[in-house]
């Protein structure tokens, strides 16, 4: 696996997607980013390859004992996720980040993992997405709320419900996953009848019923 990689994307589609074999996530409004852990420390990647661990020390320092994920980086503020604070803290200078870090500090909202060295090394990425979902929840399990997975669930009502009860918190989608899927490195697939559906992102005002 080459660092930095290159994330997938979500792409709109007009109804939700029913059926077996789905998993579906909330999406969060933040800062992507992809976190890898090496053997000297914690390195953490803009969406564009860009590397800003400096700008997240207060993720990089909690997440040294983790393996590479891909995660989502965002800031609760007032109850909610503040999308403006994440941002201003993206663009500040190394100074005003750690200031805005000791006053609003960030969280990982990780949905994926990538690598791990108990489970295939960076072979993991192939693996069906619902396996790649297990190592995640058992790495995080004992670190803390600064880092921690993503809500989901297989049934496509809890994801509606989730979606309804949550948007005060920031919550601004669901996203739709083949739980049989191995990480589609830097694909923005269509979905339609004729093809695989790797990665969908769904907005509210175009989900069917």
């Amino acid at each position: 696996m080459e660092f930095p990689i290159r994330p997938a994307l979500a792409r709109a589609v007009p109804t939700l997607p029913t059926g077996p074999g789905w998993s579906y996530e909330v999406k969060v409004d933040g800062h992507r980013m992809i976190l890898r852990r090496t053997g000297d420390g914690v390195i953490c990647y803009s969406r564009t390859g860009r590397t800003v661990t400096s700008h997240w020390m207060d993720l990089a320092v909690p997440a040294m004992g983790l393996p590479a994920g891909t995660t989502l980086a965002v800031i609760w503020h007032g109850g909610r996720i503040d999308f403006g604070a994440v941002q201003a803290r993206a663009a500040s200078s190394l100074d005003r980040s750690r200031a805005l870090a000791a006053r609003l500090p960030a969280s990982f909202v990780a949905f994926d993992i990538l690598a791990h060295p108990e489970h295939g090394g960076t072979t993991l990425a192939a693996r069906p997405y619902t396996e790649r979902r297990a190592v995640l929840v058992e790495v995080l399990a004992d670190v803390g709320p600064s880092l921690q997975a993503v809500l989901v669930t297989s049934d496509r009502s809890t994801a509606l419900e989730w979606y309804e009860a949550l948007q005060p918190q920031g919550v601004e989608g669901i996203v739709a996953k083949p739980s049989g899927s191995a990480y589609p490195f830097g694909s923005r697939a269509v979905w339609c009848v004729d093809c695989t559906i790797w990665w969908t992102v769904l907005k509210r005002s175009t989900w069917g019923d």
